[in-house]
């Protein structure tokens, strides 16, 4: 294959060209020592740096991957290219002029326009573009970025163009510079229907580029209302250069701050990457016509050196709307392919960073980036916040649908921390082994889990906490006296409801004794115990029945004994009432909820004041 072209030219292009900085447009490399460098392998996922390179030697190897070589290699690796692609593209860059051996008559090129020239197409279209910019028919275009607070600067700097709305003006203008028609089309700014137009024509441009800063494509933006396309944005369609996938806006922009500062903002659009470079946020990308994916996230780490050992944080900024909760939801799910912690930034009133800088100026961006929060509290608080956490069952069915987005990670370390966080924020009884009980259930529900037997009618029980943990022993001790001794506790249990007993055997319990009229039904009942235990429907209610009727109290019922567990199970109701009140303060706003804030504060004084009553009651009958 390397006959085509004589052998001094190939040695002179490997000579003159540094691997490092070939393999750096895709790579952050850092010093490894000893004349070495180190980063992510972009071949496969890791965790930890394998992948190394000798700029000395002009090689790299991949000790995970076992993939090495030269800098053609590498480029014929990475982006799919023929040893002739990846060695005219390193030519130009080198400067080298590639003679062919004479008499070789082998041809090894790919059928269509070579690589290289689909490139220089790009790049003739975008100066072309460029120019017109400025001209008296793009009036509509400059007002667009004006109105965004855009100036001319600003469009140079990002390369920005507008494409006339004269079909075959684009076109004429790349014949006069050489190229052809299959040339153009080949690199996706011409299109041919019953004849050949500008892809783009009449919009505002974008030029997209790779982290090398070549222009591989455009993104395109309607301004005109007699625009015959609809959609408001076009982008270049899948050619040999630009994978939509695989492509990410500003990369050329942001690649060297995202690999100093370990940091990457992921915005919605154009003009955001254009608004946080502007802000000083220089480590903004977006992706282009497609929803940030897994390739998308391969992309990002190379240029993190995401890894164990040097962490880095990923920030998205999404609109709080319906469908920025659905992106958000979608990064979480791709999470844990980072290492480095995710986190989202929104701006309360829904405006994205173009529109907050426009408001607000340049620190309000900056602000938005830094008072991000964790994506996953983001998606968790998105989900429970459909739910009325004042109601027991909205409490368990928030649990239940964060539980089925957790067991999809494979982390364990982070399901625990997750469950911890699911518990935190629902709060009352929905503790952390609850959580990853479901979390469990959950995961064996998930597609590719074992399906259960056909003749199982009803879902699989949750796993209840043990009767005799000590977190219910007043409960359990309460539910003794009431199934002992219906007549010593007698009337203080008035007070008392289902919603004291936190656990749902003892709940269960509870609930078959005020069916049956409460403690006062059974002062002269001698079959008390059975008929309660004879009305259960669930065994475990029943068997507890059994168990709490024969057990031994601590001491003999009299008042002083009967009143401090009637009125500390009270008290420890009362408190988790406080706690589930201060959980509902936190996430609500006083400036913008003052009505409900004032409420809730008001109602989180009574509390305050009823549990003070009750711990002096009980100091009174001691």
């Amino acid at each position: 294959m390397a006959g085509r072209f004589r052998d001094e030219d190939i040695a002179a292009v490997r000579d003159k060209i540094r691997i490092d900085e070939v393999i750096g447009d895709y790579v952050t490399l850092r010093n490894a020592g000893s004349g070495s460098m180190k980063g992510l392998c972009p071949f496969h996922d890791e965790k930890t740096p394998s992948f190394n390179v000798s700029p000395s030697r002009g090689s790299y190897h991949c000790f995970g991957c076992q993939k090495g070589g030269d800098a053609i290699a590498f480029l014929q690796e990475i982006d799919g290219l023929t040893f002739v692609e990846a060695l005219e593209r390193l030519a130009d860059k080198a400067g080298v002029q590639l003679r062919r051996e004479d008499g070789d008559g082998r041809d090894d090129r790919p059928k269509g326009p070579p690589r290289q020239r689909l490139v220089e197409v790009n790049r003739a279209a975008q100066e072309y573009y460029a120019e017109q910019l400025v001209g008296p028919a793009a009036v509509e275009g400059r007002r667009f970025l004006q109105e965004r607070g855009f100036d001319q600067a600003t469009a140079e700097h990002f390369g920005m163009g507008f494409a006339p709305r004269d079909g075959e003006a684009l076109l004429k203008h790349l014949r006069g510079r050489g190229f052809s028609q299959d040339e153009a089309v080949g690199a996706g700014v011409v299109a041919v229907g019953r004849s050949a137009y500008d892809r783009f024509r009449g919009r505002l441009l974008w030029p997209i580029r790779d982290p090398g800063g070549a222009t591989i494509g455009f993104g395109a933006r309607r301004i005109f209302d007699d625009d015959k396309i609809e959609a408001k944005y076009l982008n270049t369609p899948e050619t040999t250069l630009y994978k939509k996938s695989q492509v990410l806006y500003g990369i050329d922009l942001a690649r060297t701050s995202i690999g100093k500062t370990s940091q990457a903002v992921v915005v919605e659009g154009y003009t955001d990457v254009m608004a946080c470079h502007l802000a000083g946020v220089t480590t903004a990308v977006a992706s282009c016509g497609t929803a940030f994916g897994d390739d998308h996230t391969r992309v990002l780490r190379r240029f993190l050196d995401d890894h164990d050992q040097f962490r880095g944080e990923v920030i998205f900024t999404f609109d709080g709307d319906a469908a920025g909760q659905k992106a958000a939801l979608k990064a979480f799910e791709g999470d844990q392919k980072f290492v480095s912690q995710t986190y989202v930034a929104v701006q309360p009133e829904g405006l994205d960073p173009c529109e907050l800088r426009i408001r607000d100026g340049d620190a309000a961006v900056r602000d938005l980036i830094a008072r991000r929060q964790p994506l996953y509290r983001f998606v968790l608080g998105n989900i429970i916040g459909k739910y009325d956490l004042d109601r027991a069952d909205g409490r368990v069915d928030a649990m239940r649908e964060c539980a089925r987005l957790v067991a999809s990670v494979r982390d364990q370390s982070k399901v625990t921390a997750f469950a911890q966080e699911i518990s935190r924020m629902i709060g009352a009884e929905i503790d952390t082994n609850v959580v990853l009980g479901e979390v469990r259930r959950a995961a064996k529900r998930s597609p590719g889990a074992e399906a259960p037997a056909p003749e199982v009618a009803r879902p699989a029980r949750t796993a209840l906490p043990d009767l005799r943990d000590p977190r219910f022993s007043i409960e359990r001790e309460t539910l003794k006296l009431v199934l002992q001794h219906p007549m010593a506790i007698g009337r203080t249990t008035a007070d008392i409801g289902a919603n004291d007993f936190t656990h749902p055997t003892y709940r269960g319990v509870w609930d078959l004794v005020a069916a049956a009229g409460g403690t006062v039904a059974g002062s002269d009942d001698p079959g008390w115990v059975a008929r309660l235990r004879d009305a259960a429907t669930e065994p475990e209610v029943a068997s507890a029945i059994s168990a709490l009727a024969v057990e031994p109290l601590m001491k003999a019922p009299d008042a002083t004994y009967v009143s401090r567990y009637v009125f500390k199970l009270l008290e420890l109701t009362t408190l988790r009432r406080i706690n589930e009140v201060k959980a509902r303060l936190q996430r609500t706003n006083p400036e913008t909820q003052t009505a409900d804030y004032n409420k809730m504060f008001g109602e989180l004084a009574a509390l305050e004041q009823h549990r003070r009553t009750l711990r002096d009651r009980m100091a009174d009958e001691q």
